[in-house]
């Protein structure tokens, strides 16, 4: 079976909408003070290059949905790929937070029983209830493909949906 891309996203930039108001704040400082003492003028680079920085890490950051795994891709000079396969996703959770929702995006979270990654954060992506659907049904496909079910133990040892214990 061929692995094919699902879904591929970044997370949207209105994560750096606060730190680009600082910097532009920042700018605008630099601006002020530079019109009373223009070598002033010079310092406005450090804002700049903190803006482009948080750019990139954000736009570097990707995601990537196939038939059998999610990849994390992340880094700005060197790059980090991680993976979680899909039959190890245990529960997925959404967040919709105002300032999000005023721009179309959700934050997904996902509980797994990777060892690298038992939580995995897609942070301000759009159309989020779609993607969330799509993995869902992915996550059943190969968790029945493979066998894989998920046992949770309370406490006491007990196994959570019995009766406490094992049949004698």
């Amino acid at each position: 079976m061929n692995e094919d891309i699902l879904w591929k996203g970044s997370p949207s930039q209105v994560l750096n909408l606060g730190k680009f108001l600082v910097g532009l704040l920042l700018i605008g400082g630099i601006a002020v003070g530079g019109t009373f003492f223009p070598p002033a003028w010079a310092a406005i680079v450090l804002p700049l290059g903190w803006m482009l920085w948080e750019f990139l890490k954000v736009r570097c950051r990707v995601y990537e949905l196939t038939t059998e795994r999610l990849r994390l891709y992340s880094g700005v000079l060197n790059q980090t790929i991680d993976e979680v396969e899909l039959y190890r996703v245990k529960d997925t959770s959404m967040e919709r937070p105002f300032w999000f929702r005023m721009f179309g995006l959700s934050s997904l979270y996902l509980d797994t029983s990777d060892r690298s990654h038992p939580k995995v954060e897609l942070e301000a992506i759009a159309d989020a209830v779609n993607l969330r659907e799509t993995l869902r049904k992915q996550v059943e496909y190969w968790r029945d493909r493979k066998r894989v079910r998920e046992v949770d133990f309370e406490e006491g040892g007990d196994m959570e949906g019995g009766d406490g214990g094992l049949p004698l």
